[in-house]
């Protein structure tokens, strides 16, 4: 274990390695200014391929920012309790199917799994027609600067998904948590930077942290590599190195983990070459609210024994 990273006891005290921009804050101040001004044009569909006697299946489509319509599947309990859950994919990932989310569901939650712009290729046949376009994602825009990055638009999504399932007349905007793995660990992390009002937080193993990190790591492994390749395809001799890493940090989970209200749940896999770990302790080191952490000392990027009974009775118990 620990066979390629810092040791346990650094990973606990590490602080990261990309640059935060120095107007980093003005700039999230801007985008949520960018995101009030656009109208949402909520539309909420019935999905009537996928009937329920005891809760309702819908399609959400929403405006965003650069005027992309996003989707998220929702389920609305006929008797809601007042919580809610809100469900982020892996990079690259399917949306859950609706039968994931009957859990929560049967609790009476009310229940949203955003599609990450351009990531979902499968769709439901109630569903309207989307795009599909999976390819470095990560440093997609890069070349036109941070309000230009891919991420950033992604990022705003998830605070608009948490103001419009919050707002619904069933929820207690003050009992919402966040979930997911990989990229969703990543953007359970931001929902909950960018929407104070989030109470909980369950993230596994993030994605999207410390980019610097993981090109010095150089563990060639998907999806951190698109950085490598970028730099083939675009910056041969890394003239735009500082450059470069300065503008991811724009959308550096890391960077935005001092803003989390929540208490959160951090799982993580110490021999995970695909999020390395030191990336998401970087984040992890700089949450300021209640934390907690699971560590799995042999696995990796593997399905984490135990952990998703483990976030289903936490959310419970955090919502309650």
């Amino acid at each position: 274990m620990l066979s390629f990273d810092l040791s346990y006891d650094e990973l606990l005290t590490y602080q990261g390695t990309n640059p935060r921009p120095a107007d980093f804050d003005q700039f999230w101040e801007k985008a949520l200014l960018e995101l009030d001004g656009t109208d949402p044009e909520t539309e909420f569909a019935d999905a009537t391929d996928f009937p329920l006697s005891t809760a309702t299946a819908q399609h959400l489509y929403f405006t965003g920012t650069g005027g992309y319509r996003v989707h998220a599947k929702v389920i609305r309990p006929n008797e809601p309790t007042g919580p809610a859950v809100l469900v982020f994919h892996g990079y690259g990932g399917e949306q859950p199917r609706w039968v994931d989310l009957l859990s929560y569901a049967a609790r009476g939650y009310t229940v949203a799994a955003l599609d990450v712009r351009e990531q979902v290729g499968f769709r439901t046949a109630s569903q309207a027609g989307n795009d599909f376009n999976l390819h470095n994602h990560l440093v997609h825009g890069l070349d036109a600067g941070p309000d230009g990055l891919l991420y950033k638009h992604v990022f705003l999504d998830t605070r608009r998904l948490a103001d419009i399932i919050g707002a619904l007349p069933e929820v207690d905007e003050t009992r919402i948590a966040t979930t997911g793995w990989s990229q969703g660990g990543g953007l359970s992390l931001v929902a909950a930077a960018l929407t104070p009002s989030i109470k909980y937080v369950a993230s596994v193993f993030p994605f999207l942290c410390d980019y610097q990190r993981t090109w010095d790591l150089n563990l060639d492994t998907g999806p951190y590599d698109e950085i490598v390749t970028w730099f083939k395809k675009r910056d041969p001799r890394h003239l735009r190195q500082d450059e470069v890493f300065n503008t991811l940090g724009y959308v550096d989970v890391q960077h935005l983990a001092p803003r989390i209200r929540a208490e959160v749940t951090l799982f993580v896999g110490l021999e995970d070459q695909v999020c390395p770990p030191s990336t998401q302790f970087a984040a992890y080191n700089r949450i300021t609210s209640t934390k907690e952490l699971r560590a799995y000392p042999d696995f990796g990027h593997d399905d984490l024994p135990g952990a998703h009974d483990e976030i289903y009775q936490l959310i419970g118990a955090k919502l309650s």
